[in-house]
């Protein structure tokens, strides 16, 4: 299947340089009310953006009316997580304005990259997922679907973090401090949000019950922020829409009056709540019922939105489901299939089989996780007192499916257990991801093998049930960000090397294979990687004070901080070469810069702890004059977008070393391989795929097969024989757990170590040995240069199929029922 963008995209019109530096001058002067003498570098940014938004906004709209006048199916893609990251280059290469905005501003005194750097990362979501949905809407955008994001504006999101002492510290992320330029906010695209009260049922006058009516003590506002998102060359301009929290009455004046001034505010500050912060803590109860109140907020606000919407274009909602197709992100917005039910049923007067029947058509499903924290559920009572009338409707589902199991006669009462909505032993608890399951026509995995797993394992007895709903969608990630904009180098290169056509098709890259072999390629393409770690060292320098050595093999992990992803047998590999460093120097060893990046969740102990290892860790061996500056670890904090746009290309060695089995697919493993890094991972995710396209001789794979794990578990494994057989593995243990990095608290690790010999749930003794011995298996890659670039180059030439352009045409086709 070609890459190539629709035939139908707009020819760009590029105003020249000075055309440009005019519209900038005039939106300084009449958009941000400043002259040139007094404007700041934010203003000067605010005016650039306004210049390039109303470009946009033209596309924009004229996208919207087609949309309305063909009456285009679209597809609305409802996400509690749009990490989107700066927006200006984005904007600015996907319109070909690139070139003539920075000879525009360099005109005015303005240099393009240092206003550039200034414009926040949205805070809006916390990794992979998030990104995805991010990859995703430019993607829809620039193959011509007609599409809505849906999420939330969230104030601070997801924390800014900072290391003091080697622990991380949560802040808040101010990235609103200077407005939005992006954005429009809409607040006639208003929508009450209800929460608790009591259901009324309504009986006709021979007593049959007629509907029923949801009677919420608790009301807010969900206020829509829009944001464009343009795809590449403008082909089409679809919405982000953003919810904000807003009080039906910002102020109880009868409080304020009677002296109760904080009092008088509580109903604001409870909306405003909704929107603050993402994931807040769920390790105590007000953090569990502020999640859920966020899901419902905006998986409500976004279909009563596209209701509102198709009533307006179509009068009726029996056509919703050749019109919307409405699809979930992980089980953050699985709410919505009772809301939809509810709606349809006690607002727009449908019995519970039309209503099913609609629901189930419009909605897809893509899981995420095979972790069972990951896949969500809800204490019954928090959900009955939050939301009654969607507890019936979720009891209602549920005797639907248990009785077409039941019927079936396939199932035993352990299996319909499984299936149910309800988790019965224990607390009793609503299943998000079997709710998601059963009201939507498609449940897709992010990889081969997550699909695979997903069918054994999570899902295995729905699976039974619905046997034609499981399907996979290797994620994919946007070459324009990944590539294009963040590899100027490598971009230019691959244009000189094999011309221009790999910026519209993906796929022609894979022309760069033949340049593997050519020493002169090569060397070009090794002062581009060159280039990109400088620019990477100038950064740790500059923020950390750590001088790093260009020369030296980038070797970064960089990803949320998770006992399963194995920062810590990074570490430990990291002490282990250390030991042999210093014990053994006269070997040839090769020169390596260990780099980390990544946030843990406010209440994840151990990945906190983690975090506070390799800082650990990283004290004592930059410092060791023994090491004669041939290993280093570092730390780089607040790991972001802007942060990965910048470290991915500078990449020398791609980390993807998570326990086989649980990485549900990655896309930082793609992003990577795309700017030039080989891969050292586990037969785990998307490496299974990254493997088939570059080839075994150009990924560096070790470790434990996905059955190998579950064999391991499940006949007693014993870890404490595996650590005590390893005398690398052993050393570092022993060193960490004594106290050798912590001497100012030699306890601090003894936990963590003993959970290695103890139970060691995520393998990293048992595939330490072959890590390490994987990793000197790099070593001797790296040491022949002209063999180590040979790989990078294929590696980049081989990975143009995990685009999410591909992806998404993908989706479109067997997912939602929509042309491209």
């Amino acid at each position: 299947m070609t890459h190539a963008m629709a035939s139908k995209a707009p020819i760009l019109e590029t105003p020249d340089p000075k055309t440009l530096a005019d519209e900038v001058l005039k939106a300084l002067k009449y958009r941000v009310g400043k002259g040139t003498a007094v404007a700041t570098q934010y203003d000067w940014l605010t005016a650039s953006i306004k210049v390039v938004r109303d470009r946009i906004v033209d596309h924009w709209m004229q996208a919207t009316q087609e949309a309305y006048a063909q009456q285009e199916k679209r597809v609305y893609y409802l996400s509690l997580e749009f990490l989107i990251g700066r927006l200006m280059r984005d904007a600015f290469s996907n319109l070909g304005l690139m070139d003539n905005m920075r000879e525009a501003l360099r005109s005015l005194g303005v240099d393009l990259d240092l206003i550039a750097a200034l414009e926040p990362d949205a805070a809006l979501g916390n990794g992979g997922l998030g990104r995805l949905a991010a990859c995703f809407m430019e993607s829809m955008a620039t193959v011509d679907i007609p599409a809505h994001g849906y999420g939330i504006r969230y104030a601070n999101g997801m924390f800014r973090q900072e290391i003091h002492d080697g622990w991380q510290v949560e802040l808040p992320e101010t990235w609103l401090d200077h407005g939005n330029p992006w954005e429009f906010e809409r607040r006639e695209r208003s929508f009450e949000v209800g929460f608790g009260g009591a259901v009324e049922s309504i009986t006709s006058k021979d007593g049959r019950l007629e509907r029923h009516v949801w009677k919420p003590i608790e009301h807010v506002l969900a206020v829509a922020y829009d944001t464009p998102v343009v795809g590449w060359r403008a082909n089409r301009v679809n919405t982000l829409r953003l919810w904000s929290g807003m009080p039906i009455d910002p102020i109880l004046l009868d409080k304020f009056n009677a002296g109760d001034h904080i009092g008088a505010l509580a109903e604001s500050n409870k909306a405003d709540a909704l929107s603050r912060v993402l994931y807040p803590a769920d390790s105590h109860k007000a953090g569990q019922e502020l999640r859920l109140r966020q899901e419902y907020f905006f998986s409500t606000a976004s279909l009563q939105d596209i209701i509102q919407r198709h009533l307006s274009q179509y009068g009726d909602l029996q056509s919703l489901p050749d019109k919307a197709a409405i699809h979930l992100n992980d089980t953050h917005p699985a709410i919505a299939v009772p809301e939809l039910m509810r709606l349809l049923m006690d607002v727009h007067g449908m019995d519970f089989d039309q209503a099913w029947s609609i629901t189930k058509r419009t909605f897809g499903y893509t899981n995420h996780t095979l972790l069972p924290e990951a896949l969500e559920s809800w204490p019954v009572p928090l959900f009955e007192r939050l939301l009654p009338r969607h507890m019936q409707i979720v009891y209602a589902i549920n005797a639907e499916v248990l009785l077409e199991a039941r019927a079936s006669d396939q199932f035993s009462d352990e299996q319909i257990g499984r299936i149910s909505l309800i988790q019965e032993n224990g607390d009793r608890r609503v299943r998000m991801g079997n709710l998601a399951f059963v009201g939507s026509h498609s449940i897709n995995g992010v990889s081969a093998l997550h699909t695979e797993l997903m069918k054994e394992t999570v899902f295995a007895d729905l699976h039974k049930l619905y046997p034609d709903r499981i399907n996979n969608k290797t994620n994919g990630i946007t070459p324009r960000r990944w590539l294009i904009q963040c590899n100027p180098g490598l971009t230019a290169l691959t244009r000189e090397a094999i011309g221009d056509r790999f910026l519209d098709d993906i796929d022609a890259i894979k022309e760069l294979d033949a340049f593997a072999d050519d020493a002169a390629f090569r060397d070009k393409f090794a002062a581009v990687k060159r280039a990109n770690k400088v620019r990477l060292a100038n950064l740790v320098a500059d923020r950390l004070g750590i001088k790093v050595d260009p020369s030296a093999l980038f070797d970064i992990q960089i990803k949320r901080i998770h006992e399963y992803k194995r920062q810590l047998l990074n570490i430990l590999e990291a002490i282990a070469l250390y030991d042999q460093i210093r014990s053994h120097p006269e070997r040839d060893w090769m020169p390596r810069v260990k780099f980390f990046g990544g946030k843990a969740a406010p209440s994840y102990h151990n990945a906190k702890l983690i975090i506070k290892l390799a800082n650990d860790v990283a004290k004592v061996i930059n410092r060791d004059p023994a090491v004669r500056g041939l290993l280093k670890v570092v730390f780089v904090p607040n790991y972001n977008v802007s942060l990965a746009e910048i470290m991915m290309p500078a990449a020398d060695l791609s980390e993807q070393i998570s326990t086989a089995g649980m990485e549900a697919s990655g896309t930082g493993n793609m992003k990577f391989a795309l700017n030039g890094a080989l891969t050292i991972g586990t037969l785990d995710g998307a490496n299974v795929e990254i493997k088939e396209c570059v080839g075994d001789d150009n990924i560096f794979i070790f470790g434990l097969t996905t059955a190998e794990v579950a064999e391991r578990r499940s006949n007693g494994y014993d870890p404490r024989s595996v650590i005590e057989a390893s005398s690398e593995l052993a050393q570092a243990v022993a060193a960490v757990s004594s106290g050798v990095f912590s001497p100012d608290d030699p306890e601090r690790y003894r936990d963590l170590m003993n959970g290695l010999y103890q139970s060691d749930w995520f393998m990293v003794a048992a595939d330490f040995d072959a890590y390490a011995a994987t990793q000197r298996d790099v070593d001797a890659v790296w040491r022949n240069s002209p063999d180590w670039y040979a790989k990078a180059i294929r590696n980049v030439a081989r990975v143009g199929w995990f685009s999410s352009d591909r992806t998404i045409r993908q989706y479109a086709k067997e997912i939602w029922n929509v042309p491209v």
